[in-house]
């Protein structure tokens, strides 16, 4: 009686173990591109505590800035700033580890890339330059050697932004206080300005980057210059876009310079996040999805220059990479008021740029 008993305690445990994965790091990998030492470094995400191991580190052929990754997260792709070029890496989908795919060489420093949602092209735009391009990806990931479409706009371009139609292409300019604003024909890649061709902003703001709300009627940008966040209502036939509120990121008492880097939402629109320069901290916002207004929840200390942060796919877990300190602090975000608790901080090394944390596996 007792054996039978011992066997059946073995069997049970045994249907248990086997019921549990045997891994629970596999499924999220997180990118960090490392501009200081030519690298992006790749880490295990754990999806339950949003925990990072290092896996491993891939050299690049110059100063990896922003990532972007296709809408099936089978190729990631890099501003390499510093020798003026876009690199493609395909992902493996177990392992999240990169390999090289192409590297085209790019007439200035791109600043910011982003696929559109077809994973057919790749826009970026171009900092000193003052244009924005767009590049053919192939089915194996590869980038066209030559730009689909070469667009001057004016200096300092930033950030490419698309709304959820994929109908839709605005580029904030920290320059002209300008955001540049085009339709995007996804059959074959080519951009045609809008009218007006741009949404003016006030003067000293520098719209910096910019992230639309899940439900697709607003679209947010922070402002360089500015230290704020300001709202825009989109007209969702002719693609333009109205202001409707500008928010302030630092304390009332705060003097001492600053400069708005990274904006983001959360996957679920409650929340916004923008990282601020010199106060050293992330502002967080409650968003009403009615009206598209935005409300301080506060302002959580963070890493020295913090250049760029991410949230995971889940809407679980922030990472902002300190870009003065060389570490990426990692926050887990309370899903009943927004409000950030870091729970772990890593040590990367010099210059981290950019955050990506992509679901690599189902």
């Amino acid at each position: 009686m007792g054996q039978t008993l011992m066997r059946c305690i073995f069997y049970l445990t045994a249907i248990f173990l086997f019921a549990i994965p045997s891994y629970s790091m596999a499924d999220m990998h997180a990118y960090v591109s490392v501009a200081g030492e030519n690298k992006i470094s790749i880490f295990e995400v754990d999806s339950e505590s949003g925990q990072l191991r290092h896996q491993a580190d891939i050299e690049t052929d110059g100063s990896p800035g922003s990532l972007a990754v296709d809408s099936k997260s089978r190729f990631l792709f890099a501003a390499l700033r510093s020798t003026g070029a876009l690199s493609s890496f395909k992902i493996d989908s177990t392992t999240g580890k990169l390999s090289h795919v192409s590297t085209s060489v790019v007439e200035a420093d791109p600043a910011y890339v982003r696929t559109d949602a077809t994973g057919k092209y790749l826009l970026s735009a171009y900092y000193r330059a003052g244009k924005v391009a767009v590049h053919a990806i192939d089915s194996d990931g590869k980038l066209s050697g030559e730009a689909i479409q070469w667009t001057e706009t004016d200096k300092k371009a930033h950030a490419v932004v698309i709304d959820g139609s994929n109908r839709f292409v605005y580029i904030p300019h920290t320059g002209p206080n300008a955001i540049f604003q085009f339709q995007f024909n996804p059959q074959n890649g080519t951009l045609s300005p809008l009218s007006p061709a741009k949404t003016e902003t006030p003067e000293n703001t520098g719209p910096r980057h910019g992230w639309f709300h899940p439900n697709g009627r607003f679209v947010y940008f922070d402002n360089e210059q500015g230290s704020s966040v300001t709202a825009f209502r989109l007209n969702a036939d002719s693609g333009t876009i109205d202001p409707l509120q500008t928010i302030t990121t630092l304390p009332a008492d705060f003097k001492e310079r600053n400069s708005c880097a990274d904006l983001e939402l959360t996957p679920s629109g409650k929340y916004l996040y923008t990282s601020n320069r010199g106060h050293d901290s992330i502002a967080c916002f409650a968003v009403d999805e009615k009206t598209g207004e935005l409300a301080l929840v506060e302002k959580a200390p963070t890493e020295k220059t913090p250049r760029s942060f991410n949230i995971d796919p889940s809407g679980m877990f922030l990472y902002a990479a300190g870009q003065g300190s060389g570490r990426v602090a990692a926050y887990r975000i309370s899903s009943q008021s927004g409000k950030l608790t870091r729970f772990e901080t890593y040590t990367v090394g010099k210059q981290p740029w950019w955050v990506l944390v992509v679901q690599t596996a189902e």
